[in-house]
């Protein structure tokens, strides 16, 4: 019994090695380690060497180079501080050409000593030396012409209203001598041409000192603030709030509303050609137009809107000014939207029923008031015309005497709407100045615009610059150093010409449309993407090749114990 035991004890250690070496795999040939690493390899190469190129290639975002620090000082006021130079051209066929030059002289140091507004200045030159002038010729502000008149005691002026002329009245004794250092006659010009000006300069600073863009962030000197009256700056401020925003196209609608059957039509056609379109014309070089009327029968108040109120003492029907804004209903009347890129402007004339006529408003008993960037309103009270004896019924037509008042007024609102100066009286004048004061508004709006596609660049870097952007982005910078050299030069409408071409090419290249659609693209998103495609294909490859790597160091762990023992 004992010896069985001593023999079974024996047997089973034996007995164990062999199932333990019969369930092991056997080793593996080095025929096979050489396969599993060269399919590891070849994996690994065709996906470094083929896979992520192909895929870097064709999921790589292009970026157009752009010039971003010149985009910078642009929008920093580096590269251009805008100036106005203004020419005045003075004619004086009575004086002779020393007494003409002193003259001239005398004003212009009279001129810079009130001037504290150094980006405006005004710079007067004699027509015979401007006729010799060939090249660089710079836009004329103002012409001044010297009349001598013997029965005068004071000079006095004249400003022509169809024209930029300016008359200066004088008597012969005020010429200065050579040897006088001033002269009665000098001051008197020098304060007329400071005072035409003065709403144009109060205006340039307020667009200099309130554009937060870097150094043209320029403060307004406290002499030239005080110089500006409160009256002045409210006015100023007023305007600029309610004027339309510059736009390279403007539309204007023209519509007849009556809650009625009648008016039913109108000389449209004539009293545009009469009154709007001699604007027009002279606004062409600011901007461009296009015309589009409507009439709308049986147009009502919206539900919501306050009725007129009858004043019986004076027999009329009244609304109150809190209530025009709401004089509108924009819900029913089929007014036109903008349309294509620029914005509309829209010119009611409104014909009241007669149970409602004649309707003013009440407290300043005007018919007419503008809407602050949209348009504006005449309501007009025709003669009522009874027809059954009793009944009283608008015309059914309006010709153009009726329109006549309407359309002056539309005239009037148009301009205002445009940011156009209230003063002075003449209108090509006024004109003069909208195309500076536009000039220096669409430089800046580029400028900063500029500014803002550069910061947007740097701080995505993963959205697309296409070609085209840095196309538009030379385009801009090219007309923006060009409108500034113009403005240098006092060529004002050249200046705002090559302004337009880089507001256009400015907005142009920052809503670009490949651009936004990239903009909001987080790498959250491509997390998502990447992860369900790469997951189940990358995790096999990274433990075979952490698997060859390891087999790799521990062969070469056993060879160098081997040769050190």
């Amino acid at each position: 019994m004992s010896i069985k035991q001593e023999d079974s004890g024996s047997l089973q250690p034996e007995m164990t090695s062999k199932l333990s070496a019969s369930t092991l795999p056997p080793p593996e040939k080095p025929s096979a380690i050489q396969t599993r690493s060269k399919v590891v390899a070849a994996f690994w190469a065709v996906i470094l060497f083929l896979g992520f190129p192909i895929w870097w290639k064709t999921t790589s975002i292009y970026r157009a180079e752009l010039p971003i620090q010149e985009m910078l000082d642009w929008a920093g006021g580096k590269s251009c501080r805008p100036v106005f130079p203004l020419e005045i051209r003075f004619e004086t066929p009575s004086l002779p050409d020393v007494e003409a030059q002193q003259l001239l002289r005398i004003t212009q140091h009279t001129l810079d000593d009130l001037n504290e507004f150094t980006a405006h200045h005004l710079r007067l030159k004699l027509a015979e030396d401007e006729a010799e002038q060939t090249t660089q010729k710079a836009d004329t502000a103002l012409t001044v012409r010297l009349q001598a008149q013997g029965d005068l005691t004071g000079p006095r002026s004249e400003l022509r209203t169809d024209t930029t002329m300016l008359d200066i009245f004088y008597p012969p004794s005020q010429i200065p001598p050579p040897s006088s250092p001033n002269s009665p006659l000098a001051s008197f010009i020098a304060a007329e041409l400071q005072h035409l000006f003065s709403e144009e300069k109060a205006i340039m600073s307020h667009i200099l000192s309130n554009n937060a863009i870097g150094n043209y962030a320029v403060s307004t000197p406290n002499s030239l603030a005080h110089q500006i009256s409160p009256q002045l700056a409210e006015s100023i401020t007023k305007r600029l709030r309610r004027s339309m925003k510059y736009a390279e196209t403007y539309h204007l609608a023209f519509s007849l509303f009556t809650p009625g059957p009648a008016p039913s039509s109108w000389d449209i056609e004539s009293a545009v050609q009469g009154y709007i379109s001699p604007i027009v014309q002279a606004l062409s070089p600011i901007s461009n137009f296009t015309v589009d009327t409507q009439v709308q029968l049986y147009a009502t108040f919206s539900p919501t809107t306050p009725v007129p109120e009858y004043d019986e003492t004076q027999g009329v029907w009244t609304l109150k000014e809190e209530n025009l804004s709401a004089f509108i209903n924009a819900a029913e009347w089929p007014l036109n939207p903008s349309i294509g890129s620029g914005p509309t402007i829209n010119f009611i004339l409104y014909v009241p029923a007669p149970s409602q006529s004649p309707l003013l408003v009440q407290e300043s008993k005007a018919t007419s008031w503008i809407i602050p960037q949209w348009g504006g309103v005449f309501i007009l009270n025709p003669p009522l015309s009874t027809t059954d004896g009793s009944a009283q019924s608008n015309p059914p037509h309006l010709p153009r005497d009726a329109l006549r008042a309407p359309f002056l007024t539309f005239s009037h609102q148009l301009l205002s709407l445009l940011g156009t100066p209230s003063t002075p009286p003449s209108l090509p004048f006024r004109l003069q100045t909208l195309i500076r004061i536009r000039a220096a508004t669409v430089l800046l709006s580029a400028s900063s615009t500029m500014g803002s596609l550069a910061r947007l660049t740097e701080s995505l870097p993963s959205i697309p610059i296409p070609a085209t952007v840095a196309s538009s982005v030379a385009t801009t910078l090219s007309h923006l150093s060009s409108s500034c050299e113009s403005l240098q030069n006092g060529q004002f409408q050249a200046a705002l010409a090559s302004a337009r071409v880089a507001e256009a090419e400015a907005e142009r290249s920052f809503f670009e449309k490949s651009m936004v659609g990239q903009m909001y693209f987080p790498d959250e998103h491509k997390v998502a993407v990447y992860l369900p495609l790469l997951g189940p294909i990358g995790v096999p490859l990274v433990l075979g090749l952490l698997k060859e790597v390891k087999r790799v160091v521990t062969g070469w762990k056993a060879r160098r114990q081997g040769v050190v023992s």
